[in-house]
């Protein structure tokens, strides 16, 4: 690591200055934080554990951006969540969400916690068995059943490795559902549904082609790149390159700006760096 890298600033903290609570409650019981997965700008992620409780908690983002508050999205982002992971609390594969979380006797409008998968996130050097993208695929038709999309499959990362080999999918932070009277009736919201579907659709293919092109028939032809792949990219790739430039003027990633040079990785990095030492 080099030493000329320094910490994130608290503009670019979610908590600002502060972490994620040694200690909340969650269903009544007390648990203790053991270990921070990540805090990055938009959130703060820790693993607690309490009598019978192995949870992570995430801590959307309280720091004021340039004096503008910041509080209320932080709660949009909870609740956006939490109501993901509520309307798919039967589906094998999502953690199950644990209801309100409380500190020092207030509740945190800004938090949502769901129960922790033993494993770890998928790698890019994996080869997983052959019922493992069977299953994923099913997971997340069952989230397009449930109304929504997922949004946020390109990331490697939010896919976890059960113990037992098995794929699990969290982080629904981004995810999109017709969940109000408004968007149900907009003809405009069932259209970009349909197509953040397919881009999940394009994304999990992505992963197929890559660690089991032999299985690409699994997704009956929905690996095609739709329009909004396309779109995207000619605004993300030059804000991605922004943020790239700006964190490395800052001191906060080294040059070259990869995420794997921070003082302070997020999990999922400090995991590749250890398989690769």
């Amino acid at each position: 690591m080099s030493q000329s890298v320094r910490a994130r600033p608290p503009l670019l903290r979610a908590l600002g200055l502060s972490e994620p609570p040694e200690q909340i409650e969650v269903a009544g019981q007390a648990c203790r934080r053991i270990e921070i997965f990540k805090h990055d700008s938009w959130a703060a992620t820790a693993r607690y554990q309490g009598e019978g409780l192995d949870l992570v908690c995430k801590f959307n983002r309280l720091q004021p951006i340039l004096g503008m508050p910041m509080r209320w999205l932080g709660k949009r982002l909870a609740d956006r969540e939490a109501g993901a992971l509520r309307r798919l609390v039967a589906v094998s594969g999502i953690p199950a969400e644990l209801g309100p979380i409380h500190a020092e006797g207030k509740r945190l409008g800004n938090a949502v916690a769901h129960t922790f998968i033993a494993g770890r996130p998928f790698h890019a050097t994996d080869c997983p068995d052959d019922a493992f993208f069977p299953v994923l695929r099913d997971i997340l038709k069952a989230v397009h059943e449930s109304g929504m999309a997922y949004v946020d499959l390109h990331k490697r990362e939010n896919i976890i490795v059960g113990a037992d080999g098995s794929p699990h999918l969290i982080d629904f932070q981004v995810c999109f559902g017709l969940w109000t009277k408004w968007a149900r009736a907009s003809p405009a919201a069932h259209s970009i549904l349909r197509a953040l579907q397919a881009a999940d659709w394009y994304h999990l293919g992505k992963h197929i082609a890559l660690h089991r092109p032999d299985q690409l028939d699994l997704l009956e032809g929905k690996t095609s790149r739709p329009w909004l792949i396309r779109a995207h990219r000619r605004v993300a790739v030059p804000l991605r390159g922004l943020r790239r430039k700006l964190l490395t003027t800052l001191g906060v990633r080294a040059k070259g700006g990869m995420a794997t040079s921070e003082a302070f990785p997020e999990d999922a990095v400090r995991r590749e760096l250890g398989r690769a030492a």
